[in-house]
């Protein structure tokens, strides 16, 4: 293994790491605007929370898979997380709803 590829358990450590953050963000967003959250809103924190799980998975699948997969793994890990990262700040940003008002 050359010194430019990452080990698989310490790209696996900052993924976690990544997600973590991610994960707290939405937890941060929940807890804010408790009862105030449309359906749609609900929707997408639903949304972010079953990605991370799916991201964290392959993370673990990268920790037990053979150095052929790994590469794989990685990019659809590095591709999923970026998605979810743009979500989960679009969610954050997104202006508040007016409809309630209505």
């Amino acid at each position: 293994m050359s010194k430019h590829q990452a080990k698989p358990t310490t790209f696996a450590e900052k993924v976690s790491a990544q997600l973590q953050e991610a994960k707290s963000q939405i937890e941060a967003i929940e807890a804010s605007a408790k009862g105030k959250l449309g359906h749609a809103e609900i929707e997408a924190i639903n949304d972010l929370k079953t990605k991370s799980q799916e991201i964290d998975k392959k993370s673990q699948d990268l920790k037990t898979t053979g150095e052929a997969k790994a590469a794989q793994l990685k990019a659809e890990i590095e591709t999923d997380l970026a998605k979810f990262k743009a979500a989960a700040e679009q969610l954050t940003t997104k202006p508040k709803s007016h409809s309630a008002t209505k």
